[in-house]
């Protein structure tokens, strides 16, 4: 009986992150076209791009959480996480078709992010 609980919860763990996921992809997606809008410098065009990028940004910043043990978040570490989160959004346009970004784009666009992350639930990068 105890076993069978341990399991639904697991389930039930496994389920929310899922959901959870999903929804920060689309939250990041969102972020991604607000940024495009407002930022000089960075473009997405078209809404397959914008999910392929929301993708790629959160595989790297993954990453570089991961390997490095840094927050990527454009205000998650100062100034720090402000230039990494402005060099993953930079990098993402070599892997994203549709994608363009100046460096000062990303500069921009790492503020933009920081602002729109600040305002918004959750955690877009």
């Amino acid at each position: 009986m105890v076993h069978d609980k341990e399991h639904s919860t697991r389930e039930n763990d496994t389920s929310k992150s899922i959901f959870g996921w999903v929804g920060r992809l689309v939250l990041t997606a969102v972020i991604l076209g607000i940024t495009s809008f407002f930022t000089p410098g960075f473009s997405i065009n078209g809404l397959w791009s914008y999910l392929l990028a929301a993708i790629v940004i959160s595989v790297i910043d993954y990453l570089v959480e991961s390997f490095m043990g840094v927050d990527a978040s454009p205000f998650g570490k100062g100034i720090k996480g402000f230039v990494i989160a402005a060099v993953i959004l930079y990098l993402a346009q070599f892997l994203v078709p549709n994608m363009s970004v100046s460096i000062w784009g990303a500069i921009l666009a790492a503020l933009v992010i920081g602002i729109v992350d600040a305002v918004m639930p959750g955690r877009a990068m």
